[in-house]
């Protein structure tokens, strides 16, 4: 393969290199450059023009001067997979940080992706069960979908990732299973509580993990999802696993873009992002998916804080229009100790109705859903009312829902880190919750499926008592 090599560097700023006199050198080009003293660092062309090829490298520009040697490899960055890759930890370029073995790869695949043809798509659908019960019942993930964390800073999202990494499973006695995890920005504490948390729960054996360290360089962030999916694909789509997608902290990586876009000089969007980054994170996100004639699937769970708890925010703002929903970590419930402290309410799965009932979890499960959903809205205007009129003034049926809503809280949403509900447990729970409430009062179910279930309930009570 011929190098080209050239000592024609203009100006280095931050982790650009602008590069002088260059020839048929393409986007995406893998780019080494030697410094003075021998040391090699590796990037990527970001821009060719006829004049000037500016080049990101993914490593510190200090060293780099005009006696820096550049060399264009004529290939696009590649992402080494092979199926080997499972109970491995791999820093954010993609190299072993665990002290296994040499990973031999069986190819080498462009970590760009190729676009999913959108006819050979298929209707994402089956149920993940997570074995959280805010999640499985309320806002159920489905196979193939892009389902958003949105939380604020502080909260503990980390903490519910790996619960959710932990657990995860599709329903199906010969499905294969694999998590992809890719960390961006974290912290070194961060980052050893991952690996030690992976390690000890025995995850790790069915998972891929990239950690990109705050440390890191920011151009180092862009490629670390990239790397992760390209793992996904090829191992859903070649080797028929089902395979969920954990990226945090999709805030730091779009904190990455702007940092590149600036020393780029371009023009700003909103709040100084770069105006792409739209296009960028699409390019990420509709990497989920289910293909036509392949076994496996990619599902994807980004997770984000929001700056200032807003919502509307650019990041979350883009990733809502692309992604099919979100969940809600909430300030308020985590301040009560509730874990995971999911609000229910702000959250919202728009396929879960594809994944549920009959056949994928049980005949219950939408109805039920839509009458835990309902009874908990109620009972948050009630607090609302309650704390101008007072609890005194509320009539018995008014008691009767608000009681409901902090046990719903108290036994539902705050399950704890480790426990593991499976979909029976976790309807079976809400059955619970609403034989505290009037039957005349769940009209979001049909009376068949309230005389079998509340019956059920019923005597699971009353045989309690008894013991």
């Amino acid at each position: 393969m011929t190098q080209k090599e050239y000592q024609t560097i203009k100006e280095v700023k931050d982790p650009l290199v602008f590069v002088e006199k260059t020839e048929n050198v393409a986007y995406g080009d893998i780019v080494e450059v030697e410094t003075a003293d021998g040391e090699v660092k590796t990037g990527e062309v970001l821009e060719t023009s006829k004049d000037v090829v500016i080049v990101q490298l993914y490593e510190e520009t200090t060293g780099v001067g005009r006696d820096a040697r550049v060399r264009f490899m004529n290939q696009n960055v590649k992402m080494p997979v092979t199926e080997d890759l499972l109970g491995r930890v791999l820093d954010g370029t993609g190299d072993p940080i665990d002290e296994g073995p040499e990973i031999i790869p069986e190819e080498e695949r462009d970590i760009q992706g190729e676009a999913i043809n959108p006819y050979s798509r298929e209707l994402p659908e089956d149920f993940i069960q997570t074995g959280i019960s805010s999640i499985d019942v309320m806002n159920t993930l489905v196979r193939g979908q892009k389902l958003p964390i949105f939380s604020g800073s502080g909260l503990p999202h980390n903490d519910l990732a790996m619960q959710v990494a932990r657990q995860a499973d599709v329903q199906g006695e010969d499905e294969e299973f694999a998590v992809i995890f890719a960390g961006m920005g974290i912290t070194e504490e961060e980052s050893q509580e991952f690996i030690e948390e992976f390690e000890e729960t025995g995850a790790l054996e069915r998972s891929v993990v990239f950690l990109n360290k705050a440390s890191d360089p920011a151009p180092e962030r862009i490629i670390t999802p990239r790397l992760a999916l390209t793992t996904a694909e090829y191992l859903a789509y070649e080797k028929g696993y089902e395979v969920l997608v954990i990226m945090t902290d999709m805030t730091n990586y779009c904190n990455a873009l702007r940092e590149v876009s600036a020393a780029r000089e371009e023009v700003p969007g909103r709040r100084g992002y770069p105006g792409y980054m739209y296009t960028d994170l699409a390019e990420l996100y509709e990497r989920a998916g289910i293909i036509q004639g392949r076994s496996g699937s990619v599902t994807q769970i980004p997770i984000l804080s929001m700056p200032n708890d807003d919502m509307t925010h650019p990041i979350p703002d883009l990733t809502g229009y692309i992604t099919e929903g979100q969940i809600v970590v909430d300030r308020d419930l985590d301040s009560q100790g509730y874990r995971p402290p999911v609000d229910v309410l702000p959250s919202l799965s728009r396929l879960e109705d594809n994944g549920i009932g009959e056949g994928y979890t049980r005949e219950d499960h939408g109805d039920l859903s839509d009458q835990l959903y309902a009874m908990y809205a109620e009972g948050q205007d009630l607090r609302d009312l309650v704390s101008i009129v007072g609890e005194d003034a509320l009539s018995e049926r008014d008691e009767k829902i608000l009681n409901f809503t902090r046990e719903f809280e108290k036994e539902f949403i705050n399950q704890g880190w480790k426990t593991d509900r499976d979909i029976e447990q976790s309807l079976d729970k809400g059955w619970e919750l609403l034989s505290m409430i009037p039957e005349g009062e769940l009209t979001r179910i049909d009376q068949e499926t309230k005389d079998k279930y509340l019956d059920i309930q019923t005597q699971e009570t009353e045989q309690e008592e008894e013991e």
